[in-house]
């Protein structure tokens, strides 16, 4: 189905101490919704604020980034946490960001779970559910982000939460909607022209072709592209043009 308009989404605040990463200043005027790191992947409380002040600036959407437990590993590496374990996760990297957040008089509107984390609870209702819980718990007014059609966003909707099914332009597609995994070749697309065919396709379509060839129906209410990765800034200045020209509106998600 055509949409009249999408969120535009990344992932920001990935920074730690001295080491930089991500271009957050140059992708922040581009994008309507940005997703903090809180600790536990990437970030600190120093980024955490820097980049919460940023977003403000530009009057961007603000949400929690919670992943696993590891800096090293950039929170990609699976962790054989229980659902309790990361109950616990989501709630104390939420709570900071919301802490860091209200300093600035900066409200905290979703929460999206990073990297294996995120994968782990597209497949696993066990982990899916310890999300949505601890976002509920937290604050039910936030919105759950989740892979279009995947266990987080059930979930999320058992729970009573807004959801927000998310989407891809960067990443490559199984035909069971998953991404496929970065370990194997062509996970991430490297070229512009590749990376805006898939959004405009997700947006305008209403589906996805898998990296096996199948078109797979999707329902793409947030578009996301990874921050960290080296081309970030010219794929989101090339979505944002070619959603213009199809007369597609960017703005971010509505109120549940």
């Amino acid at each position: 189905m055509r949409r009249s308009y999408v969120d535009l989404n990344c992932d920001m605040g990935e920074s730690f101490g001295p080491f930089l990463l991500g271009h957050d200043e140059l992708l922040m005027p581009h994008v309507t919704s940005v997703n903090i790191a809180c600790g536990f992947h990437a970030g600190d409380p120093s980024v955490m604020r820097r980049t919460v002040a940023l977003a403000k600036a530009y009057d961007v959407r603000v949400g929690a980034h919670p992943g696993y437990p590891d800096l090293a590993g950039f929170g990609r590496r699976l962790m054989g946490l229980s659902p309790d374990e990361v109950y616990d996760a989501v709630v104390y990297q939420v709570g900071a960001l919301l802490g860091v957040a209200r300093t600035q008089q900066v409200p905290v509107t979703h929460v999206k779970a990073h990297g294996a984390l995120y994968n782990a609870a597209v497949v696993d209702d066990r982990l899916a559910a310890a999300i949505a819980r601890a976002v509920k718990d937290v604050d039910p007014a936030l919105c759950l982000v989740g892979m279009c059609g995947s266990k987080i966003i059930t979930a999320g909707e058992e729970e009573g939460l807004c959801v927000a099914h998310e989407v891809f332009a960067d990443r490559a597609y199984q035909a069971n909607r998953n991404l496929v995994p970065r370990s194997e070749r062509g996970a991430v697309h490297m070229q512009i022209e590749r990376v805006v065919e898939q959004a405009l396709e997700m947006v305008t379509l209403g589906y996805v072709t898998a990296i096996t060839g199948e078109r797979v129906p999707i329902i793409a209410d947030t578009l996301c592209v990874h921050g960290d990765g080296r081309q970030a800034v010219d794929f989101v200045r090339a979505i944002r043009t070619a959603l213009s020209k199809e007369s597609i509106g960017v703005q971010p998600l509505g109120a549940c």
